[in-house]
């Protein structure tokens, strides 16, 4: 990979559109293939037996012979063509066709959380990325004032103001920000790698250029959807997984019940037409043909009982799943309220004081007052406070925009102050 200095940006793309691209990329598709695949089982579910079509010779003399004249017409031959039809009682087809249908619904609310899942990575991909490039950024402003600073040093050790210790500790803390700012880099390209992945971008790298990455207006109303478990429970039942598990369950219901009709006999009737010269050309047989099940034979116990632990299965599943949602809902709350918090108390706290007490700081030993060591102490806490904060507000931005994504999904995917995403060629 080319270094990014040799990069070419390319045309921004929105957050919407790096959404749409993970509700598209590969392990979307193949969920989708699997909902093409189960609407196919319910046109083969849907039909009855099909009939048989036979033909037969009998009725071959070896002893005295089958006689002379056309193979069909006139030899001692018995010849029938006939077609057996298959009756199949207790509403076998309906069952068959309606476990398919839930299945193949199943298969539909499969694909659309799984389209979620990977909008939910691919947002919080880009977070990462965004982070990644904050940090960056900041570790370069502090790289260009340890750098300023040693050319500071120099001068005053020049002028005999300033001891010769002291510049070379400034120029250890220079090549020690130029290591965290190449360290920085490193996690900025690994991020983009791993957005890039998530959209299927293989020709070039996403970076994220903007401060806000998700809307936060206006979050109480949102948050006040999932104050009390009973709305917890509702929004949970609209959740694509939930409704996969739930159609599931129904899919299990009808399989057990298509099992119990194995229990009614199907009836095969059929009929064929003989013709044997010398004794008829014209003769009619019909046919009924039952299988003997039952208390003496077999009575389709097995299928019956795989299909009622199935039925168990499927219920167990649905409840687990139900159960999860609401957690999952509940820990999407709990993380937008604390990084929201989290994040406010940084923008509005900690970051501007540690900001003062770094200003206080330069000051103080640009006059003298402060030496060197207590500056670099104050500069470190600044750029840790600063990363920090940085941390924060992504980690609100993606809590917040995890939540709009299972709730209101159309306020990310069709917002149009949305950050952009430029790409940039290897």
């Amino acid at each position: 990979m080319a270094p990014a200095a040799q990069a070419q940006e390319a045309r921004p793309a929105s957050l919407a559109e790096v959404l749409r691209a993970a509700a598209r990329n590969t392990d979307a598709r193949l969920a989708e293939q699997a909902a093409v695949a189960a609407r196919a089982d319910i046109i083969a579910a849907d039909h009855a037996p099909l009939p048989q079509l036979s033909g037969k010779f009998s009725q071959m003399d070896l002893q005295n012979g089958i006689g002379g004249g056309n193979l069909l017409r006139d030899k001692r031959i018995d010849k029938s063509i006939g077609i057996d039809w298959t009756y199949e009682r207790g509403d076998k087809r309906e069952w068959r066709t309606r476990t398919a249908r839930l299945a193949a619904q199943a298969a539909d609310a499969d694909r659309e959380e799984t389209g979620q899942q990977q909008m939910q990575a691919a947002l919080s991909a880009y977070m990462d990325l965004w982070a990644a490039q904050a940090r960056l950024a900041e570790v370069r402003q502090i790289e260009g004032a340890a750098a300023e600073l040693v050319r500071t040093a120099s001068r005053r050790v020049a002028a005999g103001d300033l001891a010769p210790l002291d510049q070379r500790r400034a120029g250890i803390e220079a090549a020690r920000a130029a290591g965290d700012t190449g360290a920085a880099e490193l996690d900025r390209q690994r991020a983009a790698l791993a957005l890039a992945l998530l959209i299927g971008q293989t020709h070039t790298l996403p970076s994220a250029q903007t401060e806000q990455a998700v809307p936060s207006d206006d979050t109480a109303p949102l948050l006040e959807r999932l104050a009390t478990p009973a709305a917890l429970a509702q929004l949970a039942e609209d959740r694509p997984d939930v409704r996969g598990a739930r159609e599931r369950s129904a899919a299990a219901q009808a399989a057990f019940e298509s099992a119990q009709a194995l229990r009614r006999t199907d009836l095969t009737w059929g009929a064929s037409f003989d013709h044997y010269p010398g004794t008829s050309t014209r003769q009619l047989e019909l046919r009924l043909q039952m299988p003997l099940q039952g208390g003496l034979t077999y009575d389709y116990a097995g299928e019956i009982g795989r299909a009622r632990a199935q039925l168990t299965q499927a219920e167990t599943a649905l409840e687990k799943t139900r159960m999860a949602a609401m957690l999952d809902l509940a820990r999407l709350r709990d993380e937008a309220l604390t990084s929201q918090a989290r994040a406010r108390l940084f923008a509005t706290e900690i970051v501007p004081h540690a900001r003062s007490v770094a200003e206080s700081a330069e000051l103080a030993y640009r006059k003298g007052a402060m030496d060197l060591t207590d500056l670099l102490d104050a500069r470190r806490t600044l750029r840790a406070t600063e990363i920090d904060g940085i941390n924060a507000r992504a980690d609100q931005q993606r809590a917040f925009g995890a939540l709009l994504l299972r709730l209101q999904p159309a306020r990310l995917l069709g917002h149009d102050s949305a950050p952009t995403v430029s790409s940039v060629s290897p």
